[in-house]
């Protein structure tokens, strides 16, 4: 914990600092949301292991020229991501229909303005955070492709990619098909990635076991 509120402050100071836009630099000067915060510090951050790439309150303009701010914006590579946090009211479904149509306007606007869209439910990072963190590993190897280690050859450098895209778990067979290699061979590789620690098994009672990527590794 702590050393997550040190990176994060340290995050954030220079955020402030580098910021030239007067409005932005207010709004972080303000603080964070709790939602924002909460993501974070129970999915981000666990999962990610920086804050690299990664802005709060991003400004953006939308075709009537209004500001608009976003609650994390992921930008590597001159590619654009947007995480949003949606909340929760105990009579969603009671919304005001300018703000739910506005919502729907806000999606609309930033995936025809080529931006990857993912929005996290509040409750599910209290009550599910594990599909969170899932999420948000599929979510970021849509951008980066990151240096393998001179240690892992072909095949375990692209199951990892491999891993680092699904949205599940996935089995041998899964990843047999993908490489086109035999079982056998692929049960073999599996075998050196969780030695290594790169990927972990899930489901291992069952006939065929699942695997996963870890949750914080330098081989996106």
């Amino acid at each position: 914990m702590l050393i997550f509120e040190a990176s994060l402050n340290q995050w954030l100071s220079k955020q402030i600092a580098e910021e030239k836009n007067p409005r932005r630099r207010e709004l972080l000067q303000k603080g964070l949301g709790h939602g924002t915060i909460e993501y974070l510090k129970t999915i981000w951050y666990p999962t990610i292991g920086n804050f690299d790439y990664l802005y709060p309150e991003w400004e953006i303009r939308d075709y009537s020229n209004r500001y608009r701010y976003l609650d994390l914006a992921y930008i590597p590579n001159e590619t654009k991501g947007c995480i949003e946090i949606q909340g929760y009211r105990s009579h969603a479904r009671d919304i005001e229909a300018w703000r739910f149509k506005d919502l729907c306007l806000k999606q609309a606007l930033l995936t025809l303005d080529d931006w990857l869209f993912l929005p996290i439910a509040y409750l599910s990072i209290t009550e599910d955070p594990n599909v969170c963190k899932q999420l948000t590993l599929s979510f970021v190897g849509k951008f980066v492709s990151r240096p393998m280690s001179n240690t892992l050859g072909w095949a375990e450098t692209e199951t990892l990619r491999y891993a680092r895209r699904r949205l599940r778990p996935f089995t041998s067979i899964e990843l047999a098909s993908h490489l086109q290699r035999s079982d056998r061979q692929t049960r073999r590789l599996l075998d050196k990635l969780v030695e290594l620690g790169l990927l972990v098994i899930v489901n291992g009672k069952q006939r065929y076991r699942h695997y996963q990527l870890t949750s914080v590794t330098d081989t996106i």
